[in-house]
């Protein structure tokens, strides 16, 4: 398996186990708290019947003047759902019903010392029996006690209705957050894949791009030390030694920048900085090269514009963009570049009279190592060798973006190649 696939299944599976502890806390929560509300509950139905049978017993009294029968009489007269009634006397003696069982006796006489008794009392086969019992007195000065009693079944079945509902809702809540969770792992780890594809692809590229100068120098290295040879000739393979040199360490410069600005350790200055001037400078740099292949340089309308970053990056760009416009255009041809600054915002725009770019590589060209067809393979190169690595426009992207410029090549088959770069409007206060 993967180690993005079981990085995914780990994931998931502790986003399950953190729902798991969430939901039992919550539900640990939640069963204490509806434990004791109910319970609440419970007690205040039960001191509300011996409210209403101390009430009913007072109320015979008066009725009965000196006689208990009628006291007693209270106990039969109310009917309240699931609660059982009785009245003792101060001693614990069942008055109505006039049995008891010994514990609901003892309740009562405690009650009778000390006013209320609350208790629980397990009983089998019929389960936990709640009980209240308050000592009351009647008017004759007599005291009495009344118990009500309520089977704590009904407590057990609100239990069970409310496990029964969470437990199905933290079920269908696991099967959601297990199908949430994978979907989101997968989108959040996408990003990750497709990084370590492109580093997998990069490190390739690398690989393979390093191997050619470096086999291409240990083979004149081996073709030269055969055998003795003419001052002449070991003057011609150093310097040819040297040639692939330079584009091995090209390569490698190129690699070097690309690293830094994936790993954002390549500082960009920002100072107003005026893009004519800079891309006038890099065109005088590169009419060496292009007078050397026979192309002509031409600086087309200059207006000034000024931008905001980082001079030596800027400059870079301009010298990847000519280079490739250069050893892209076959002698003879023409290399235009030139400036504007419309709304505020400058551009700068370096055109070939070349045979162009295929529509269907135009979109690639910005790819890291891409250099499309092996006839025009130079057209990425950034050092002037005529052997680019395809690592220049990646360059030129990458600064572009650093300056939140837009860069653009358009090409027309047969018609040249156009590439553009808009920079944003910039601030009056950013003006040098």
């Amino acid at each position: 398996m993967q180690p993005l696939a079981v990085l995914r299944l780990r994931l998931t599976a502790w986003y399950a186990a953190t729902l798991c502890i969430i939901l039992a806390l919550l539900g640990g929560g939640l069963f204490l708290t509806m434990r004791t509300q109910v319970r609440h509950d419970l007690d205040a139905s039960l001191r509300d019947a011996a409210a209403e049978l101390t009430r009913a017993a007072r109320i015979r009294e008066v009725e009965a003047g000196s006689g208990s029968a009628r006291v007693m009489d209270a106990v039969d007269e109310l009917h309240i759902l699931d609660r059982t009634l009785y009245l003792f006397d101060s001693t614990g003696r069942p008055l109505k019903p006039d049995t008891a069982a010994e514990w609901i006796r003892s309740a009562a006489a405690e009650a009778s010392g000390r006013g209320e008794v609350v208790l629980d009392h397990e009983q089998k086969p019929e389960g936990a029996i709640r009980l209240f019992a308050t000592r009351f007195m009647l008017d004759n000065r007599q005291t009495r006690v009344a118990v009500a009693l309520a089977d704590e079944i009904e407590l057990e079945d609100k239990y069970a209705s409310l496990f029964a509902a969470f437990g199905a809702a933290a079920a269908a809540a696991l099967l959601l957050i297990a199908g949430g969770g994978w979907f989101l792992v997968r989108k959040s780890t996408l990003p990750v894949e497709h990084s370590m594809e492109q580093m997998r692809r990069f490190m390739a590229d690398a690989a393979h791009e390093l191997r050619t100068p470096l086999t291409v120098v240990r083979t004149r290295a081996d073709v030269a030390l055969q055998q003795a040879r003419e001052p002449s000739e070991y003057a011609a393979a150093l310097r040819a030694i040297a040639a692939d040199s330079e584009r091995l360490g090209n390569i490698v410069d190129d690699l070097l920048t690309l690293a830094r600005a994936d790993a954002g350790e390549r500082a960009i200055d920002r100072e107003p900085a005026y893009l004519d001037d800079v891309a006038l400078d890099a065109a005088e740099a590169a009419r060496v090269v292009a007078q050397a292949k026979g192309v002509s340089l031409v600086i087309d309308a200059f207006e000034e514009a000024v931008v905001s970053g980082d001079r030596s990056l800027l400059r870079q760009l301009v010298m990847i963009l000519l280079d490739n416009a250069i050893k892209f255009t076959p002698a003879g041809g023409t290399v235009r570049v030139a400036v504007s600054a419309r709304d505020g915002r400058a551009a700068l725009t370096i055109e070939d009279n070349g045979p162009g770019i295929p529509a269907d590589q135009l979109m690639h060209v910005f790819e890291r190592f891409y250099r499309g067809d092996p006839a025009r393979s130079g057209l990425t190169g950034a050092h002037g060798t005529g052997h680019g690595a395809g690592l220049g426009l990646s360059i030129a992207r990458w600064i572009t973006d650093a300056h939140n410029a837009v860069i653009t090549v358009t090409s027309a088959g047969g018609a040249g190649t156009r590439a553009s770069v808009t920079f944003p409007p910039s601030s009056p206060a950013s003006s040098p």
